[in-house]
């Protein structure tokens, strides 16, 4: 185990291949803080905010969202990974291993697995795969993410390049299986009768309710999550960035997107992957974000006839009107990369649950 050799935050020659670090400050999560995570992105999933519901699908309680989970997992790692970034850049390999209660306490810790300095010596590419257990030691969330991170001497010699090849996809034989029975689902709770088998491959939804960010909900947010990194909260500072005015933590964008999704997927039971995603644009304050979904894959899981899989491409856009078809993404074959569109913000490939209704 390691410690930060920084108290103000690791620049990219303190990291070390094979490291692994623990993040400080375990976190005991309350109905106040799904309350307040309810308040900053509307979610009506009624199974995250209606313990009936939850109770007749043979759970204790209502879990708390999945997006809240990852975030404070995340914030526990932005002091000792990202605290000095210029970017995060991209996620894989996310799975969503257990459902998190009010009353757990979680902690993070975080294995350094690849290293890759820029050509500009002023910095490199950091890739970490971060793990966040409850305080019995179980595993609730484990995913990847790669981030530039500052140098703090251009002249620190470079590390050897070691950059793992990861999956696109988490594949769908290794989803966490659903600690839940759905074969009570109450499609009545959620106000739609679409379900799992009422999807097809290549479909795409426009989820509507646009919604404008504010500086006070965003800075809220950060804090709840105890993400403490300084391009959101330092105004003086980051008044002399390249963009003159604090960017909004990207994680804000994959929250309002979750929520939006209702509107199209209300029947979703929560979400089992993430495969990838791509921070395309940044936000600010006074941005509208507005979102759809497409419908990559499909996938029964072993043994289960209450709930399936379906693989989502969720794209977030600002500042435009929500039409599925208008934020098409061009493919770069010669640069092995995708162009987006002017206008978004969040491309996020994820695998949820997907009530079957009764069998």
């Amino acid at each position: 185990m390691s410690e930060t050799p920084n108290p103000d935050g690791r620049y990219f020659e303190h990291f070390a291949l094979g490291e692994m670090i623990e993040h400080a400050v375990p976190r005991t999560l309350s109905q106040g803080d799904a309350a307040l995570y309810q308040a900053l992105y509307g979610g009506r999933a009624p199974l995250f905010c209606a313990r009936p519901f939850a109770a007749g699908l043979g759970l204790a309680d209502s879990p708390l969202d999945n997006w809240l989970v990852f975030h404070i997992i995340f914030g526990k790692s932005v002091p000792d990974i990202s605290r000095h970034a210029v970017a995060n850049l991209g996620y894989a390999q996310g799975r969503f291993l257990t459902p998190v209660f009010a009353g757990d306490t979680l902690s993070a810790r975080s294995e350094i697995i690849g290293l890759r300095q820029n050509k500009s010596g002023e910095s490199g590419l950091v890739m970490v795969e971060t793990t966040g257990t409850n305080q019995c030691g179980e595993g609730v969330l484990r995913y990847t993410r790669w981030v530039m991170v500052k140098k703090q001497d251009p002249q620190a010699a470079a590390p050897e390049t070691v950059w793992p090849v990861l999956a696109d996809v988490v594949a769908s034989d290794a989803l966490p299986v659903p600690q839940a029975d759905f074969s009570a689902w109450d499609v009545a709770a959620t106000g739609s009768t679409d379900l799992f088998d009422d999807y097809e491959t290549g479909m795409k939804i426009a989820h509507g309710d646009g919604t404008t960010l504010e500086e006070s909900e965003h800075m809220l947010a950060t804090r709840l999550y105890q993400n403490n990194a300084a391009v959101h909260f330092d105004a003086q500072l980051q008044s002399q960035s390249r963009f003159g005015k604090r960017l909004i933590y990207g994680g804000h964008m994959i929250s309002h997107i979750a929520s939006m999704a209702f509107n199209g997927l209300a029947n979703m039971c929560g979400y089992a992957a993430l495969n990838g995603g791509t921070h395309a644009a940044p936000c600010f304050a006074g941005d509208t974000l507005y979102g759809w979904s497409e419908i990559l894959d499909k996938a029964t899981l072993p043994g289960r006839d209450d709930v399936g899989a379906l693989r989502l491409r969720h794209i977030v856009v600002k500042n435009q009107g929500p039409q599925a078809g208008h934020f098409m993404l061009n493919i770069e074959a010669d640069a092995g990369r995708t162009a987006y569109a002017e206008g978004v913000v969040l491309d996020l490939d994820v695998w949820v649950y997907m009530a079957r209704g009764q069998a």
